[in-house]
């Protein structure tokens, strides 16, 4: 099973030596993956507003931060848990992934989903109500950009008529794209269109249905059962007390990367926030951490 690391933007407070330590260490000790976590603001508390993290909670820029990750690092692949795509313009999108692709050797893993924060849409000027369509719509443009030569695409919502983009991205338009989500929209969007599944906030029974929904629907659409891979987060962000101390009972840890390596699922991820929060609370302390951490689930899962 491969294992990721969601870096923990917090690392900042402690300067940029510190944010770009963290990510040597992680690499040196073992993990497969450095994953950024993607909001470009916080909506703080309203009526009618959905708020679920505060809006003071720190949080780097996704592709600036692996753009630094990368710059420091030889081996982990670089990924998004989620990117926000359609908050974005895609053709800036497809030229930044292209771009960090280049310059980590082709080691870029893009995740991507639509959100639920409907003032950070706003924030953006982008609209909230079609994002679903619209990410469908990027993902074909991002692969055609992917893809080399003289573009000719003509979309509902994007349209790139006679364009070229170098460089082009060293994965081509094979660069993985997994897509996070578990409402019908983005099951149907992994089945037909992307290279994985990220599980996150679901429970063990939801994910496996899940799995099952969209390996039918793969298998619909003429897609061999290994064309898909399956992610599930060790844990989901902490939101209760009880949850913030997971990450210090390693016997815990242990055995839920047990169940979920049982449950079929190729990669999983470590949320190093939750690490912050369970008493690591500087980067030195992360690092400690994340050194037993890793030891205990090789030594359960391999």
């Amino acid at each position: 099973m491969k294992i990721a690391v969601d870096f923990p933007s917090v690392a900042y407070r402690e300067g940029p030596e510190k944010v770009l330590a963290l990510a040597t260490a992680i690499e040196e000790i073992g993990y497969d993956e450095i994953a950024a976590f993607d909001h470009v603001v916080m909506g703080h508390p309203g009526e009618g507003r959905r708020t679920i993290y505060s809006a003071e909670m720190p949080i780097l820029e996704a592709l600036m931060l692996l753009s630094n990750v990368a710059a420091v690092t030889t081996r982990v692949s670089l990924s998004t848990e989620v990117l926000v795509l359609p908050q974005r313009q895609p053709v800036l999108v497809a030229k930044q992934i292209s771009t960090l692709d280049t310059l980590s050797n082709g080691r870029v893993r893009l995740g991507i989903g639509v959100g639920w924060q409907d003032s950070e849409y706003d924030a953006l000027e982008e609209n909230f109500s079609n994002r679903g369509k619209r990410m469908d719509e990027a993902i074909d443009l991002l692969r055609s950009y992917w893809s080399g030569g003289r573009i000719a695409f003509r979309g509902s919502y994007y349209d790139s008529h006679d364009m070229g983009m170098e460089p082009v991205s060293p994965q081509g338009a094979g660069l993985p794209i997994w897509v996070g989500g578990d409402s019908p929209a983005a099951l149907r969007r992994t089945a037909e269109k992307a290279d994985g599944w990220m599980a996150s906030g679901v429970t063990d029974e939801q994910a496996l249905l899940c799995v099952e929904n969209i390996r039918h629907q793969a298998e619909e659409l003429g897609r061999g059962a290994n064309e898909i891979g399956f992610q599930l987060m060790l844990q989901p962000p902490p939101r209760t007390d009880e949850d913030k101390v997971f990450y210090a009972d390693l016997d815990a840890v242990a055995e839920r990367a047990a169940v979920v390596r049982a449950m079929g699922f190729e990669w999983t991820s470590v949320n190093a926030t939750g690490i912050f929060q369970a008493g690591a609370r500087s980067v030195d302390a992360m690092i400690e951490q994340l050194d037993v951490i890793h030891g205990r689930i090789r030594s359960e899962v391999g």
